[in-house]
């Protein structure tokens, strides 16, 4: 009796370490398992982070880019300095405003909206493109200036920029300095093509009366 009382507590107690090392087991399996999603999730947020910190980081060069190309857009002396730069004529010029296009089109409202490294990868791509064109651009229209003119031409651009000089100078007279204005618009008519927000700029610093007028180079409102 002794030995069936003795073998039967055995196997009972193989039983229950077998039992509890199975217990072991799968406890250690939960918490593998468990310790592998946390890791996941924390990979997958920290490549979410890491794309987001990226697309932003496009975002910027590609308004740094747009800067830069708004100190044209925005300033008709410069644009008279550097004519090629809105010269729809040039191939360096349509090359970087068709590049801008395609970077403008991609850009994102918010980090958020790019979600793949592909998508930021073609947005990235797209900026950079922008920016290698647009410098090319600049680099020629500062080399050439004013060369692409004729004489006459230059001279009326010389013109142009002293009475714009004139124009936008505080110490002169309401009168002077519409009348300065009014005539580099004439000299400028046919030889550049001023973008509208360059030209509301130029207004609102000469007068802000003039800003809701439009006045046309000869003085008469446009109708």
């Amino acid at each position: 009796m002794i030995w069936v009382g003795f073998a039967v507590f055995s196997g009972m107690g193989q039983k229950f370490h077998r039992t509890r090392r199975k217990h072991l087991k799968h406890r250690a399996r939960r918490e593998a398992e468990g310790r592998a999603e946390r890791e996941r999730r924390e990979s997958a947020a920290a490549w979410v982070d890491q794309l987001r910190r990226d697309t932003a980081a496009v975002m910027a060069d590609h308004a740094a880019v747009n800067a830069r190309w708004l100190e044209y857009e925005l300033d008709v002396a410069k644009l008279i300095d550097y004519p090629m730069m809105s010269d729809v004529r040039e191939p360096l010029t349509v090359g970087f405003l068709r590049a801008k296009r395609v970077a403008d089109g991609l850009r994102p409202v918010v980090v958020e909206d790019i979600s793949t490294a592909e998508r930021l990868q073609e947005y990235r791509d797209a900026v950079r493109a922008y920016e290698v064109a647009f410098e090319i651009a600049e680099r020629e229209a500062r080399r050439v200036k004013d060369q692409h003119f004729t004489g006459p031409e230059r001279q009326r651009l010389n013109t142009a920029r002293r009475l714009l000089t004139i124009a936008v100078d505080s110490a002169g007279t309401s009168a002077e300095r519409q009348l300065a204005y009014r005539r580099a618009r004439k000299e400028l008519d046919g030889l550049l093509a001023l973008p509208p927000e360059a030209v509301a700029a130029l207004e609102r610093r000469v007068a802000p009366e003039l800003a809701p007028l439009r006045d046309g180079p000869d003085g008469a409102r446009a109708s």
